[in-house]
């Protein structure tokens, strides 16, 4: 019988919130440990072997210190197929929200700056460091979708992620359109699917906490807010709050001065 992969979880700078998703699994994870050999992951175990080949390794939150990026480079230098978990890993997520303010400042707001020991460098992505096989985003993760990249890999092929909008999902579920009906700054159109279209649902406008979906229409985005007396800075605002990389930004930016000109 051959051997089970053997399979590395980390974490970097984050809430550990996608880790705790994976716990939050359950059952399904019960019968992954019978296809799966964890060696490697520091919340759950006690004995870790830290030095293991690992087939897979999955890594959640941003690189936001010098021991993160090192710690995510040997990571990589270790595994065969390395998985991007959660929206901070693959898009920055919440803290990366504050880039525009220089280190310096930040540690003498917080910590007075008594705080010797910090090693800071600007939040990014995990995936702006080292390349990344699979990136899976949420805030945090879907269980469907992890336990589906699982048997994916499990399986030798890759897992079928959404590439549609949240729009889509509030759609499906008949949901009013929080931007049509009640004129709120909703990222459920810029924003990957997936989540079942989840705040809408409860009455609340999307965060885009999953990121931006593939080919984002800027065009019709900044039309359809405009419309109604919204700005695209107010977009832009919205997105940033969890996930937007800087060319969602540049984006809207580009799409307004070509108007400008036309």
């Amino acid at each position: 019988m051959a051997s089970k992969p053997k399979v590395g979880i980390f974490g970097l700078t984050g809430c550990a919130g996608d880790q705790l998703q994976i716990l939050n699994c359950e059952d399904e994870l019960l019968r992954l440990v019978e296809r799966l050999d964890i060696v490697d992951w520091v919340m759950v175990k006690s004995d870790n072997d830290h030095h293991a080949r690992l087939d897979v390794a999955f890594v959640e939150g941003v690189v936001a210190t010098q021991r993160d990026l090192e710690s995510l480079k040997e990571i990589r230098s270790r595994s065969r197929v390395l998985v991007g978990i959660g929206t901070c890993a693959v898009w920055g997520g919440l803290p990366a929200m504050r880039n525009e303010l220089p280190r310096e400042v930040l540690a003498r707001e917080v910590y007075d700056n008594a705080a010797s020991f910090l090693d800071t460098v600007e939040a990014r992505p995990a995936s702006d460091f080292v390349p990344f096989e699979v990136l899976l985003p949420g805030c945090p993760i879907e269980r469907h979708e992890f336990l589906g990249v699982v048997n994916a890999l499990l399986l030798g092929t890759r897992a079928e992620l959404p590439r549609t909008p949240v729009c889509f999902d509030c759609k499906t579920r008949e949901n009013l359109c929080r931007v049509v009906h009640f004129g709120e700054v909703c990222c459920g159109a810029m924003t990957r699917s997936g989540c079942g279209a989840r705040c809408p649902s409860h009455g609340v406008a999307c965060a885009g906490c999953r990121g931006p979906v593939e080919e984002t229409n800027y065009d019709a985005n900044i039309t359809m807010f405009r419309d109604r007396g919204l700005s695209w800075v107010d977009i832009a605002r919205k997105m940033a709050s969890f996930s937007a990389p800087v060319f969602m930004k540049l984006g809207l930016e580009k799409e307004v001065r070509g108007e400008s000109g036309r």
